[in-house]
């Protein structure tokens, strides 16, 4: 072979392997889906009962190859302001300086540092969390990820559900005072429970498969020709 062809040859197929690269990235990112996913909270009040709420407005993505759950990386935001505990007038005291202070803070963070596996269908993820301006490292505990299923509009779907407990007092939300036999108004500790919907679109090339050969779909039989017989 012509010396000159084949180095155009090897800048040809080096070219293209390079340019294939963000594609294999791309295709292991998967989208919060937020009308499918919630954020809630448990915490107790005057040690007696639970108050508990939950965040609605949810966005992140989470890379993940579909087999190895150490290939796990979240980065996840919720909006503070969408907190909701069925307590119009409590939910605004929770938003203020007391509390959140949402004006100020209005963003919940989280981002993974490390996924390792803990038993059939479990794994722990590690990472940093930021609420109310500070943050600190926290671990969820996961059950999941689910099976991938196709939902026929073009995406794949996995789920999974977390929890964890986090001391308020650590991120700065120290509003609550005493009661008279020394117990506290509001639970420092508070309970986390994730429900989270993870999306991204089928690949259209291992989606490809003949109209015939998709579930649900056959051939039509021939019609025989009654002039034949």
């Amino acid at each position: 072979m012509n010396k000159s062809i084949r180095n155009a040859l090897l800048t040809t197929i080096a070219g293209a392997v390079v340019f294939a690269l963000p594609a294999c990235a791309e295709s292991n990112e998967w989208k919060l889906d937020p009308m499918h996913s919630k954020a809630g909270f448990e915490v107790k009040h005057m040690m007696i009962s639970t108050v508990r709420g939950d965040f609605s407005k949810l966005s992140g993505t989470a890379q993940y190859d579909g087999k190895n759950v150490n290939s796990i990386k979240v980065d996840a935001t919720i909006d503070a302001n969408s907190i909701s505990t069925g307590n119009e007038d409590r939910d605004k005291h929770l938003r203020n300086k007391d509390f959140f202070d949402t004006e100020k803070f209005s963003d919940i963070k989280f981002v993974s540092k490390s996924s390792k596996a803990a038993g059939k269908g479990k794994f722990k993820l590690a990472g940093d969390l930021t609420m109310h301006g500070v943050t600190k490292p926290v671990t969820l505990d996961v059950d999941g990820p689910s099976e991938q299923i196709n939902d026929k509009h073009g995406n794949w779907k996995i789920g999974a559900s977390a929890t964890t407990k986090v001391n308020r007092k650590d991120f700065g939300l120290s509003y609550g005072g005493l009661m008279d036999n020394g117990g506290a108004m509001v639970g420092d500790e508070i309970k986390i429970v994730l429900d989270i919907e993870l999306s991204k679109p089928v690949d259209a090339k291992a989606d490809a498969a003949p109209a015939d050969k998709k579930a649900g779909s056959k051939k039509p039989e021939a019609k025989k020709d009654e002039a034949a017989k």
